[in-house]
């Protein structure tokens, strides 16, 4: 699982090794809505984005108002969906926009950390 990862969270993209915490490891689909823990729905998330998503499965879009589904590291691909902006993530789609809506990414913590990074060479894509 962490070699399929490329040992960053699925959802921003987050390398392990720069991380304070142990990553854990999320049921895209939670149990509570018939998730199975299969590999094929298991993804690799750090602390912060699995703790923001939850058994979440949806959000609300914030430019329309509908209810989209969040990004599905199986099914859906990277970068179909977001794309760096320095060290803010951008969306290219409705679930991009939902996804870092629901899992906070761009919050002004993650921003800050992704910053660093970025300026000491060791993060960006």
């Amino acid at each position: 699982m962490w070699e399929r990862a490329e040992f960053k969270c699925e959802y921003c993209h987050l390398p392990s090794g720069f991380h304070p915490a142990p990553f854990q490891i999320d049921h895209i689909v939670a149990r509570q809505h018939a998730g199975k823990t299969e590999l094929e729905n298991l993804a690799l998330s750090c602390i912060r984005c699995n703790r923001f998503k939850g058994p979440n499965i949806a959000g609300l879009d914030p430019q329309s108002g509908a209810l989209v589904r969040l990004f599905h590291p199986r099914n859906d691909k990277w970068l179909e969906h977001f794309r760096w902006n320095g060290p803010e993530l951008e969306a290219l789609t409705p679930i991009g926009r939902v996804t870092i809506a629901v899992l906070q990414i761009n919050n002004a913590a993650s921003v800050a950390v992704r910053k660093a990074l970025h300026e000491e060479g060791v993060f960006g894509e």
